[in-house]
């Protein structure tokens, strides 16, 4: 049973990648999100230089009531090279059943809690062997460490191999109108085939999306201008709209530090896009009519 409920916050750049949040901007920022029902925080272990969690962990710390109205997802698997990872020799994967678990133990620690909601590997790693994430996982669920699994960015083979093993419930893949890619490569057939609920990273193009930019840009800005008119609502509610209109029900994780942003994400699913609106939309990104 999928138990996140969209939108989903992401924590990416709220500490020593971004914003640098102190435990009170954390504890601000948090709580506006809660009053607004957002309630969903996605991490990952590195974020921050393997800093983040551990903020964010701080500004929950003893607020058990909060723990039990917020949802959080972390990922592991990718092994960065930083100041606190200094035996970390190169840039590496690591989904080893000891790695899993080590790390899912350290997150646990981060956040001051003693279950994860959602845990997520971060990337397909080549030398990834179902059977023994499988075993981490379910030692981690028996041990009511980890609630749901999924996975990140993992293409549809590389799905299915894993569910042979342990039950995906969900893929985060970078998904946006400028990132249409999971549309036609079978991600998203793969996740109706399979109940999998995609998260769509960087849903909004990761912010690159302007008017000034390369002329696909421009055309996809004018076409959502128009379209916000027609719904009485903003750009940004439009462009997620799109992503919101499609059977799987994506879950958009918006890595931002704005509330304003948030809240726009939030208001996106009021707005229910008609077909050929939807369609005018991928023919601004694609550049052309659909065969």
């Amino acid at each position: 049973m999928n138990t996140v409920i969209s939108p989903i916050a992401g924590c990416m750049r709220w500490g020593k990648w971004g914003a640098n949040f102190s435990t009170y901007d954390y504890e601000t920022i948090i709580n506006q999100c809660v009053e607004n029902g957002i309630t969903t925080f996605d991490h990952a272990d590195i974020y921050g230089d393997y800093t983040t969690e551990a903020d964010f962990g701080e500004a929950i710390k003893n607020k058990h009531a909060l723990r039990s109205t917020i949802k959080l997802i972390t990922k592991c698997g990718i092994q960065m090279v930083c100041d606190n990872r200094p035996h970390h020799q190169i840039k590496s994967y690591n989904t080893t059943k000891q790695h899993i678990i080590k790390s899912v133990e350290q997150s646990l620690k981060n956040f001051h809690t003693d279950y994860i909601d959602v845990f997520l590997i971060h990337r397909p790693n080549p030398l990834l062997h179902p059977k023994e994430v499988a075993e981490a996982i379910s030692q981690l669920k028996n041990q009511g460490k980890v609630l749901q699994f999924g996975v990140s960015n993992f293409l549809p083979q590389q799905v299915e191999t894993l569910k042979n093993y342990v039950e995906i419930i969900y893929n985060q893949i970078e998904l946006s109108i400028v990132h249409l890619k999971p549309f036609t490569d079978g991600t998203l057939d793969n996740c109706l085939q399979n109940n999998i609920r995609p998260m769509a990273w960087s849903p909004l193009g990761g912010g690159i999306l302007s008017e000034d930019e390369h002329p696909r840009f421009r055309i996809i800005f004018s076409t959502a201008h128009e379209l916000a008119e027609k719904y009485h609502t903003g750009m940004n509610q439009i462009l997620i709209s799109f992503l919101l209109k499609h059977p799987t029900n994506i879950l958009p994780v918006v890595g931002t530090t704005k509330m304003e942003r948030l809240l726009q994400v939030k208001e996106a699913s009021t707005v229910m896009l008609e077909n050929e609106d939807w369609f005018k939309l991928w023919t601004a990104s694609t550049g052309e009519d659909v065969a």
